[in-house]
């Protein structure tokens, strides 16, 4: 019920409160009313027998006039007048009660009934004496109603009084159960008018509540406060509907302002990640120049070099001198875009390659590369790094038992890049340390690029998003090193490859 109540529309709620309050009210006058008027009856009733007993008095003297004016006049009228009268007398006599019972009205009204009877009959006979002309009779017979007439009339007066002394008594009765009728009336309806007021106030506040609680809910959100408590919907009517679209507007707006914190906590984390990037790179390239020599001059003048040698007829220094000239090109080009890992590849190659002319050859390199993996992108300047900290801290002094072995390869959705050499090998302690940027290595060597393995590992981790990008291993002093690093593999990556 109350479900369905709370579903009717606003102005049948309020029209149907105030139609039952005043139907009630109504009700409750009605019932008044009829209490009054039964009461009213009551009091009426009470000098009933009174009147009928006047009027069997009046009517008494009627029929004694009518039939004295017949023996005076002896005319067509008055005997007409006298039959009205009779009749009349008659039928108030006979309504008169018959039962036989101990109370003393009821012993007087059927003496009178009786003694009517008899007086009727006597004035029926003196009516009928004196038609027939029998002036002794007639007389005889008039002095005999006469007699009778006020014997009746005595008998009528006492039983009157009698009753008016009984009926006022009760009159009196009734007349103070009037009054206090009127006074309960009274109170019965301020009670229902109070009632009624209370209720119609009651129940518009019920109505008017969920209007309150969301107009609240409104200054507060007016005033800045989005956080504020939603007011509940609790029907189905025109303030209901209002209710649930204004939660459902907050909810939105809530949401829409958690979104755009995101949104612009991810900016702002993308941009800190844009400016670390470039930060790094930019150390990178900067140790990079720390030779000191414009790179355009020392590529003019290695491009020199090569061609001499060609015209020489020096191939092998030719390929030497392109090889350095590719590999300080690649060190000195902007390196904030990614790269395909061939491109890392190929720089590898060249740094072995120049290493092996400069050393005769003492180092061994050989790849394990799955092809169709070298589009896969990555940060610039990071496997160069990682082979030559291989080499300088791991088979320098090995001479030409230093082998190093490159590996690429995927598993999942992760692309790993493996670097592994035979050489010293290192302690977990000392893995763990390069891992979280607390090595301390010692100052480069001459012909180091000056990239640490802190720069590499940060730029890996900026490009990944995630902290668990390159692996350290190594059983132990004189075993070897194994660095391995590992970035994702995009389904847009493997059909470019």
């Amino acid at each position: 019920m109350s479900k369905r109540f709370g579903s009717l529309p606003l102005s049948i709620k309020i029209s149907g409160v105030f139609i039952l309050a005043n139907l009630f009210i109504f009700m409750v006058d009605i019932l008044l009313l009829f209490g009054i008027n039964n009461m009213a009856l009551e009091l009426e009733e009470t000098y009933r027998e009174n009147r009928k007993l006047n009027e069997l008095s009046e009517a008494l003297e009627s029929v004694q006039r009518a039939m004295t004016g017949y023996l005076d006049s002896k005319s067509t009228d008055s005997l007409s007048d006298y039959y009205v009268c009779e009749r009349n007398y008659a039928e108030l006599a006979g309504a008169l009660g018959t039962r036989i019972t101990n109370r003393t009205y009821d012993r007087i009204e059927r003496n009178i009934r009786n003694m009517s009877m008899d007086y009727l009959d006597l004035v029926a006979s003196t009516i009928e004496a004196k038609r027939g002309r029998n002036v002794e009779r007639y007389r005889v017979q008039y002095e005999e109603a006469s007699e009778q007439y006020e014997f009746i009339r005595v008998f009528i007066r006492n039983l009157n009084e009698e009753r008016f002394v009984s009926n006022s008594d009760r009159y009196a009765v009734l007349s103070a159960d009037f009054r206090n009728f009127e006074t309960f009336a009274m109170v019965v309806m301020f009670a229902v008018f109070f009632a009624g007021g209370f209720v119609i106030i009651g129940v518009t506040r019920m109505l008017i509540r969920p209007l309150q609680e969301l107009a609240a809910s409104a200054d507060e959100v007016s005033g800045g406060n989005l956080d504020a408590s939603l007011p509940e919907s609790s029907g189905n009517d025109e303030i209901g509907r209002l209710t649930a679209a204004f939660s459902k507007m907050m909810v939105s707006i809530r949401e829409y302002i958690v979104r755009q914190r995101k949104s612009m906590e991810k900016e702002r984390l993308m941009q800190e990640k844009e400016l670390m990037m470039e930060t790094h790179l930019k150390d990178a390239q900067l140790k990079y120049l720390q030779a000191q020599i414009n790179p355009h001059f020392l590529f003019n003048t290695l491009n020199a070099g090569a061609q001499l040698a060609m015209m020489e007829g020096a191939d092998r220094t030719y390929e030497y001198v392109q090889t350095v000239a590719d590999f300080f090109r690649y060190n000195v080009k902007k390196q904030d875009v990614p790269v395909g890992i061939e491109k890392e590849v190929q720089l590898v190659d060249n740094y072995i390659r120049i290493l092996n002319v400069r050393f005769s050859g003492d180092i061994r390199y050989e790849r394990q590369i799955d092809e169709r993996l070298m589009k896969v992108k990555m940060p610039a300047m990071i496997l160069q790094p990682i082979v030559e900290n291989a080499v300088n801290h791991g088979i320098r002094e090995m001479g030409d038992r230093g082998r190093i072995l490159l590996r690429v390869y995927r598993d999942g959705d992760r692309v790993y890049i493996s670097v592994r050499d035979n050489g010293k090998g290192m302690s977990e302690e000392d893995a763990a340390s390069i891992i979280r940027g607390e090595w301390s290595h010692e100052p480069q060597k001459g012909d180091s690029n000056g990239i640490g393995m802190d720069n590499v590992i940060a730029r890996l981790k900026l490009f990944c998003e995630r902290d668990d990008v390159i692996e350290i291993k190594s059983e132990g002093e004189g075993l070897g090193t194994e660095v391995i690093i590992n970035i994702p593999y995009t389904a847009a990556d493997g059909q470019e490859g």
